[in-house]
């Protein structure tokens, strides 16, 4: 998928300023590590950030592949209300018993219904998909939105109350599509 085909969300959005996020588990436009894919260990990534803007009360994580084939793109991952003192989440915060996921965080559901890191599952045929990390700095201590908010509503307050945003991204295609490249 070119990258230039398919927007990502908060192009969008307002300019807002930009701070880093890194993980341990991927480097930036490297491949996502099987580790999250959704059929083989399903573990939201690490993520570390830092930088983020003056004023920010909390944050926001969201995971997005825009190049999944439904018209609208795939959350895979949204999670507000992350206080301001925490700038890493550890492998797995997201999935599972939320090991590390900070008291008072919200997971809302991602397009899979469930409200937890969905991890990579790209269909087999369709090449490699971009996996849009985002941590957004936010200007309130509640972002406004629950457990069953949608993915859009969620970044439809993101839009409003965004003070900064970090992205990474990781690649992942089907293994059957891998195959076939050699």
């Amino acid at each position: 998928m070119s990258d230039s085909r398919r927007p990502l969300p908060h192009d969008f959005h307002p300019p807002v300023a930009e701070f880093s996020v890194r993980s341990a588990d991927f480097s930036p436009g490297g491949v996502l590590p099987d580790a999250h894919v959704f059929a083989k260990g399903n573990l939201s990534p690490q993520l570390s950030w830092e930088g983020a803007p003056e004023g920010t009360l909390s944050y926001a994580v969201t995971c997005y592949d825009p190049d999944a084939p439904t018209g609208s793109g795939f959350w895979h991952w949204s999670v507000v209300d992350i206080p301001a003192e925490v700038t890493e989440l550890p492998q797995g915060a997201g999935s599972g018993g939320f090991k590390g996921l900070p008291e008072g965080a919200v997971q809302a559901r991602n397009d899979y219904g469930s409200r937890d890191f969905g991890g990579a599952a790209p269909p087999p045929g369709d090449g490699p998909h971009r996996y849009v990390f985002t941590v957004y700095a936010v200007d309130q201590e509640r972002l406004g939105t629950d457990a069953d908010a949608t993915p859009a509503v969620v970044g439809f307050n993101l839009r409003y109350h965004a003070l900064g945003r970090a992205q990474l991204i990781a690649e992942y295609e089907h293994p059957q599509d891998q195959d076939t490249q050699d």
